[in-house]
């Protein structure tokens, strides 16, 4: 009797943990009653802190946009941007929200939502130097910033062979790294540089130098993992709807403006 009852008991807790490990992405979100979005809020106007070290952004307006379409509470944690794909594919953020461009190589470890916004790229450098650092030729042996594991690194790889990749975990850090002459300049999204420029001391400035479309022209996406279709679906609608009604278009204008103001 007692083996039966252990049978029951095991058979019990295997099905248990069966119907455990069927729920889906988009129903642990509502069970837990949160969404937890991973960023890294240094990268304005995406995602930044705000006068009141509160993060704000168009890309922090977005999560929320999702998290009150789901009806659950949006929590943001800020981290390494080169950290935030390893937290989605571990299960310890639910998505990640960073202004993530869309590659092949990211596609096969997590799974992008559809497209938000399209940037191009921009090389800034130390102010004076805007003509003197106009072309490839100019920046060939010379070391060139990007951050840490992002797309701009690939860019200035791939774009620039014959300049030297050099990568810190932030833009100030590299605007830093600019301005004392120790790199050439980094490269960056458009409207990230140009806040940069606008709401510094004058120390540095858009470069001359111009992108093709072919070599830089990112889409901006959101990042899940693999296998929550039912979440990415859920995403995809909100994505969808605030970029056709220009919402977020809206949400981002008024975060560059917004970049400057807070001296960010």
């Amino acid at each position: 009797m007692k083996k039966i009852l252990a049978l029951v008991l095991a058979l019990a807790l295997v099905l248990a943990l069966s119907c455990a490990s069927a729920e889906t992405a988009l129903e642990k979100v509502k069970a837990a009653g949160k969404l937890v979005v991973g960023t890294e809020a240094t990268y304005p106007p995406y995602e930044y802190l705000d006068d009141n070290a509160q993060m704000a952004g168009c890309d922090i307006w977005l999560a929320q946009q999702i998290a009150d379409a789901l009806g659950v509470e949006l929590v943001m944690q800020d981290m390494a941007f080169d950290g935030i794909i390893p937290a989605v594919q571990a299960g310890q953020v639910d998505l990640g929200i960073a202004a993530f461009t869309v590659t092949p190589e990211r596609a096969e470890v997590i799974d992008f939502s559809n497209q938000y916004e399209l940037s191009n790229q921009l090389l800034i450098v130390k102010a004076g130097n805007a003509e003197k650092y106009a072309t490839k030729e100019s920046l060939a042996g010379l070391r060139v910033g990007a951050q840490l594991g992002t797309i701009q690194s690939q860019l200035v790889e791939s774009a620039l062979p014959d300049s030297e990749l050099f990568e810190l975990p932030t833009y100030p850090e590299l605007g830093l790294e600019t301005v004392n002459g120790n790199i050439a300049g980094f490269v960056v999204d458009q409207a990230v540089g140009e806040a940069m420029v606008a709401s510094g001391d004058g120390s540095l400035e858009v470069s001359a130098f111009a992108f093709t479309a072919e070599e830089a022209s990112f889409g901006k996406a959101a990042v899940l993992q693999k296998g929550s279709d039912d979440l990415l679906a859920a995403v995809n609608e909100v994505i969808d709807k605030v970029v056709n009604d220009g919402s977020y278009k809206a949400a981002y204008d008024e975060a560059v403006a917004a970049t400057g103001a807070t001296g960010e």
